[in-house]
This record gives structure tokens, C-alpha cells and sequence, in this order.
């Protein structure tokens, strides 16, 4: 698929939270390259709504009605991410491009399934992870290729909020994907592998709520060349989101936000630490993933080489064997 340039990407956008809005709002900041054209609801009211509020011409009253709009170039999907692998897989099958949020999924066979159907029909797929294409991040990865801090040895990220207990809500239901590992702790997770790649060994341990989710987990990663990923990710205490990464001959410390930055501290071994800012981000920080898809659509490109797919089928086997470690299982599986 390639989208012309000389107008904007037609986006639609599947569900109608928190999430969806922040997104929504962040394309109507790039009139020139996006066109917010249809949203979709399980609820036409509820679509309708949404439509009305962040001036979207259509509402849909159904996933498929959405996927099945002439008018949309690219689907958003916005849900939680147990039903990611169900509204991923009926815009692909109807011909649309998908940005998927994270989690990908709930496991590795559902985000195989959706990437093998992507390139079966030769269409773009993307994970969103907006820490990946965060221009602050991607000038770390700039200076540790440079040999800024020497070789990586250790990272370290936790991701952890309270969140008060309650059965009903996404992040406590198991039938919903609960727990803070695939909510909290991809970041921390896909944090390292973006520094260190896929590890060779995986140790976690938690602690499990009544409803048998994730509360408090740690996990530590290590890796053939010696390095080690020691990461967290918690419901039960909130934290700085904190992370850093250590080299032979330095550190890049973020202090807090880790996944969505606004600049971090390098220290180089023999100098003084030097603050690293970039402009900060327009809106809500969606804004750079959102140029990402547009970019690869208007080349016909059908992934990202920031956000690369076989990179997120590894994230997702990392979250896998932390599950099996930790014995987080989720309904149907």
C-alpha cells in the first residue's frame, strides 16, 4: 500500500477511551499529514461521541463497519490489549493498514498470527511503541553506538503505579489481560531489548492478586555477552519510572518516564555529566509514532525499521516465559 503525498493519511480510530482520545487529539495537530476520517465503537453512541468531540466525520457502530470505510487508509487500534489480536486481524483482513498499541497482544501465537497475515497480504503493521520513535531515545541509541558510555553491561527500568483494587477494572480482570506485566512492564521489558536485543535467560518472580494477575513483578534478564536487564513493573506502588543504562566507560540515566522522555543525563567516564534535551514533544506524544505509519505508508513500505515486527515478536516471547515463570495465565489460553 502507498498512500499519495500530496494528501494527508486518512486514519480511523478502533474504540473510543482514554487512549483513542489522546491519540486523536495528537493527529489533529498535523493538519498537513493527517485526516481524522471515521472512528469505531461497539456502540454507535458511543462512536458517535467520540466523533462529535474531536470533529471525525463518521462514526461507525461496529468494528467491521470501520475496517470496511473506503475512506481509511490506516486503522488505530485502540482497545485493551486482550481484544488487540481480534480488531488487528479484521482491519488486516479487510485491507487496512494497522497501528496496534501495546501490549501487541496477549501472547506470541496471537502477535505471530497477525504478523504472518500482514505480510501474507503485503500490508503495513505496526506496534505502537511510542518509546521506540521518541526522538530523546533515539539519541541514546546514537551515542551508545558511538561508544559514548563503552560497551552496555547492565540496565536497569521500573515502571510501577498505584493503582487501587478493584475486580471490575482492565488492570485487575484476567479476562481483560490484567496484571501490570503486559500494561506496566512491556516498557521496562521493551526498554532493554531495544538496548540489548533478545536475552538468553529470564528469571522473574511476583507476587499474584486474589483475581490471580500480576501485582509486583521483577524480572531479571541476562544476556551471552555478560550483560544484565534487571527490570520491575507494579500496581501495588508507584515509582519514578526510572532507568538507566551502564557501560564500560559510562551511564545514560533517565530520571523518571523513562518510556516517553523529555532528556536524560550522560556520564562519561573523566567529564562532567551532561545534560541531553531535545524539543519537547508536542501534544500528548503521539505525534512521532503517528508520522512513523505515515512515513512508511507514503514509501509502501509495510513495517517500520524503528519499530520492526520480528522486534516485537521477540518483545512478546520475553513477556511470554515471564508469564510462564511467574504462572500468569489468562482465560482460553
Amino acid at each position: 500500500m502507498t498512500t499519495a503525498a500530496h494528501r494527508p493519511v486518512r486514519w480511523g480510530i478502533l474504540a473510543t477511551g482514554g487512549i483513542a482520545a489522546s491519540f486523536a487529539a495528537d493527529l489533529r495537530l498535523l493538519p498537513d499529514d493527517a485526516e481524522l476520517a471515521a472512528v469505531g465503537s461497539r456502540s454507535l453512541a458511543s462512536a458517535q461521541r467520540f466523533a462529535d468531540r474531536h470533529g471525525i466525520a463518521r462514526a461507525h457502530g461496529t468494528w467491521q463497519d470501520l475496517a470496511d470505510d473506503p475512506d481509511v487508509d490506516v486503522v488505530y487500534v485502540a482497545t485493551p490489549h486482550s481484544a488487540h489480536h481480534a480488531a488487528a486481524s479484521l482491519c488486516l483482513e479487510a485491507g487496512k493498514a494497522v497501528l496496534c498499541e501495546k501490549a501487541f497482544t496477549l501472547n506470541l501465537a496471537q502477535a505471530q498470527d497477525l504478523v504472518t497475515l500482514a505480510r501474507k497480504r503485503e500490508l503495513f503493521l505496526m506496534e505502537a511503541m511510542w518509546t521506540y520513535v521518541n526522538p530523546t531515545v533515539r539519541r541514546m541509541l546514537e551515542l551508545i553506538a558511538d561508544g559514548a558510555i563503552g560497551e552496555v553491561r547492565s540496565v536497569h527500568a521500573d515502571f510501577g503505579a498505584s493503582v487501587p483494587y478493584q475486580a471490575d477494572h482492565r488492570l485487575h480482570d484476567p479476562a481483560q489481560g490484567g496484571g501490570a506485566l503486559l500494561d506496566l512492564g512491556v516498557y521496562p521489558v521493551g526498554f532493554a531489548q531495544l538496548v540489548l536485543g533478545a536475552p538468553a535467560s529470564v528469571s522473574a518472580w511476583a507476587h499474584l492478586s486474589p483475581a490471580c494477575v500480576d501485582e509486583n513483578t521483577g524480572i531479571l534478564l541476562g544476556y551471552d555477552s555478560g550483560a544484565v536487564a534487571n527490570l520491575s513493573c507494579s500496581l501495588v506502588a508507584g515509582t519514578s519510572q526510572y532507568a538507566a543504562v551502564n557501560g564500560t566507560r559510562g551511564r545514560i540515566v533517565f530520571a523518571r518516564d523513562f518510556f516517553h522522555p523529555e532528556g536524560f543525563v550522560l556520564h562519561r567516564e573523566g567529564s562532567e555529566p551532561e545534560e541531553v534535551r531535545l524539543p519537547a514533544d508536542p501534544g500528548n506524544g503521539y505525534t512521532h509514532e503517528a508520522l512513523e505509519v505515515m512515513r512508511c505508508l507514503r514509501e509502501g513500505a509495510t513495517e517500520s525499521p524503528l519499530v520492526p515486527l520480528d522486534g516485537s515478536l521477540s518483545l512478546m516471547a520475553t513477556l511470554d516465559t515471564v508469564r510462564d515463570r511467574i504462572g500468569l495465565r489468562y482465560p482460553d489460553e
